[in-house]
């Protein structure tokens, strides 16, 4: 799916998985394709944070969005962004707003940013699609004890930053069609496309590009 921007509006983002799933969230919400979601170089949090400064000199651009991951430092990971946009002139809060921080100058791109997965907490995109599962889902529990029996074993080879990408694949592995990538399990009404968490990162990006 293409998401072609035709005002000059762009999302950057860490990756292929999180287009995906910003594309299938745009497509159950019936969000206008005004912007395009871009995966800066070979993808990671140092190419998206590189690329900033360089998008918003770009001649006409109306609005920048970045989603990056928290990973286990959601204070450094807010910091490293902020800082970016304090050297262009952008004021900052301390701490990221729960609704995602959106900003804008006179004659300047408007700027927004989230915090994968929520703005509050650490962790990253697959974070976010694991509270996309459904409340009374009766695999989840079982997911988790099964990593929980691994990682007691010693037998998990991931680590720890690393376990929310384990607990969705592995939950994901065990739906109707095993294995589907997040982006489909959303679009495909597996995961909720209207969980509050959805519903919040919806409004965000409505309120930066529309």
């Amino acid at each position: 799916m293409s998401r072609k921007s035709d005002k000059n509006s762009h999302l950057l983002v860490e990756g292929k998985n999180d287009q995906h799933v910003i594309w299938a969230l745009c497509e159950m919400h019936r969000v206008p394709e005004t912007f395009d979601v871009l995966v800066p170089g070979d993808g990671g949090v140092d190419e998206v944070l590189t690329d900033i400064p360089i998008r918003l000199k770009e001649a006409g651009l109306q609005s920048l969005g970045v989603v990056v991951d928290a990973d286990e430092d959601i204070k450094a990971r807010w910091d490293s962004v902020r800082g970016r946009l304090q050297k262009v002139g952008y004021s900052t809060p301390k701490q990221p707003p729960v609704e995602g921080f959106i900003a804008s100058l006179p004659s300047r791109p408007k700027i927004g940013v989230w915090i994968m997965p929520d703005n509050q907490v650490s962790g990253m995109l697959e974070s976010f699609a694991t509270r996309l599962i459904p409340t009374e889902d009766n695999l989840k529990p079982v997911a988790q004890e099964t990593l929980r029996t691994i990682e007691d074993r010693g037998l998990n080879r991931y680590r720890s930053v690393s376990r929310p990408k384990a607990l969705i694949h592995t939950w994901l592995a065990w739906q109707e069609l095993p294995g589907m990538p997040m982006g489909q399990a959303i679009t495909a009404q597996v995961l909720q496309h209207n969980h509050s968490l959805a519903n919040r990162f919806v409004d965000w990006l409505k309120a930066l590009f529309t």
